[in-house]
This record gives structure tokens, sequence and C-alpha cells, in this order.
């Protein structure tokens, strides 16, 4: 490892005064000496600095910090702590499977402390991090730090963790899964009085449905947010059949189950459709998707279908 790269490590590492010590250290050293392991290990022992300069050689220290964790009884939170610097670096390698390791376990740390918040925060600092690299792991930490926060009582402070999971989902062209996503978002809203919220998340479920051209799925949670609006003892929920949103829904539905498709391309320039999160916005902007006049065919047969009185079935 080149001296500069050293100094800046040990700069990372230690104060001044000790990076100067150990720059001196190194340079009494041969040259094929000064990236050793074992020296760059005894630079310090606290357990930060071994998991910075394990992880930067690429090793697996689970076992070892652990054993450094029983051993020197470092507490939780400085551990947790410890764990998110070396998850960061990790991340800089591109390790990915390390990061999710790290954060995870300081998660988890974090809820030993009884901080709730800090170990939400790092599962949600996994997922940005795994969004590119591994999508599917990302979905999983943003809904897992969603559900210690809603376990805490924190619903509204969930509400950009289930907007980043819609957005990945959309991403992988998961769109049922994007639009539970949304729908849990209007429930944590319910929760928390968040009336805009909850309505735009309603609408931005049934669009996404729309996007995927389920639209006998979009009519069904549209439905169903009316039916819970109209059972539900809650006046929030009850502003969802008052709503712009609401009413931009109907319309949107209206026009597909006539086909027509100017309508739809009208509903969806609204400035209610343009007040959505960006990742809903760009799906309502390339509706309709798929044959919207074989909708309008098909609602015609079954009205005009006639009834066989001879026909018991």
């Amino acid at each position: 490892m080149p001296l500069f790269c050293m100094k800046k490590l040990l700069a990372c590492l230690g104060s001044p005064r000790k990076m100067r010590k150990q720059r001196k250290h190194l340079r009494r050293l041969p040259k094929d000496k000064r990236c050793s392991l074992r020296i760059l290990v005894l630079a310090d022992f606290s357990l930060g600095v071994i998991h910075k300069v394990l992880i930067l050689f690429g090793f697996n220290v689970h076992k070892f910090a652990f054993s450094v964790f029983l051993n020197e009884k470092i507490r939780p939170w400085d551990a947790a702590k410890h764990m998110e610097s070396a998850a960061a670096l990790a991340k800089e390698l591109g390790n990915w499977n390390e990061v999710t390791d790290f954060y995870r376990r300081a998660s988890e740390l974090y809820m030993e402390c009884g901080r709730p918040q800090p170990a939400s925060d790092a599962l949600a600092k996994a997922a940005r991090a795994l969004e590119d690299a591994m999508p599917e792991a990302a979905v999983q930490m943003y809904n897992d730090a969603s559900a210690i926060l809603e376990e805490d009582g924190k619903e509204q402070m969930a509400f950009d963790l289930y907007r980043a999971a819609t957005s990945v989902y959309v991403k992988l062209e998961k769109y049922s899964d994007a639009a539970s996503s949304l729908l849990q978002l209007g429930l944590a809203a319910d929760k928390c009085n968040a009336t805009n919220s909850q309505c735009k998340a309603y609408l931005g479920a049934i669009i996404v449905y729309l996007y995927a051209h389920d639209v006998k799925q979009a009519e069904k949670c549209y439905n169903d947010c009316s039916q819970y609006a109209n059972f539900s003892d809650s006046m929030l929920v009850d502003a969802f059949l008052r709503s712009d949103q609401n009413r931009c829904a109907s319309k949107l539905l209206s026009a597909y189950t006539e086909g027509d498709i100017e309508e739809i391309k009208r509903v969806v320039q609204s400035s209610t459709v343009s007040n959505l999160d960006h990742v809903v916005i760009k799906l309502a902007r390339k509706l309709p998707t798929g044959d919207v006049s074989a909708l309008k065919t098909d609602a015609g047969k079954e009205e005009e279908e006639p009834l066989d009185e001879n026909d018991l079935t």
C-alpha cells in the first residue's frame, strides 16, 4: 500500500499524534512489509479500527469482531457505530453481502439499546446502498425498517421508506408489490391522521395497477378503499371519498371502462396527478398501456347479453 494511502487511512483512524507516530514506524519498515495486515491491526486495538482495517483487505470480520465485543465488553451503542463504519467501507469496496450483514447487525445492537429510530436508520442506509446492486435485498431492508418504526408508533417517519420501497418495486417491474407498498403507506397515514398522504397513496396504488393493465385489480382497489371509508369510524378515511384523489381515480376508471383514450390522457395530466410521488407520476404519464378499446367491447357485451329465462344455470 502506498504511503500516502496509509496516511489517509491513519488520519481516519486516529489522532494526528498517533498518525505521525505510525508514519515514522512504517517508514522504518521494508516496503514489502508496509501493507502487512498484522502491522495495520497493531496500529490501534479498538473495535472500530480493527473493523476498518480488516474490511479494507476484504476479510470477513464477524467472528473476530464479536469476540472482541465480548472480551472488551464494549457497549452495544459503540459496537453498533463501529458496525456502521465497517458497512460504509464495505460499500466503498463493493462487498454487498458484508454491507447487508454489518448494517443488520448494527440495527440489532441499536435495538438492544432500546433505540428503534437508529435501528431503522441503519437498515434504511443498507437499503439505499443496495438499491442498484441487490434490489431484492434493498426492498426487504426498507420493509424491515418500516416495521421497526410502526412497532414504535412512529408511522409518519416510515412514509419515505414506503415510497423508496415502491420505487424499487417499480424498477423490478413488480407492480403488484409496488401497489401494496403504497396501500401500506395509506394505512400508516391513517394511523397518524395524515389525510393528504393517505389519499395520494390510494390514488397512486390505483395508477400502478392501471399501468400494469390490471384494470380489474385497480377497480377492486378503488372499491376496497371506498368500502373501508364507509365502514370505518375514522373521519380521516371519510375524507378520501371527498378528496380530489378520489374524484381523479373515479374519472380515470370511467375512462378505462368507456375506452376513452383521450380522457385518460387528459386526467393523468391533471394537477392532482402532478402532485403525487415522482415514480407514480412517471407511470401515470405513460397511460394508457395495453388495448383500452377491448375493455369497452367487453363491457358492452356484458350489458347487451340478453337474459335467457330458460337457462337456470
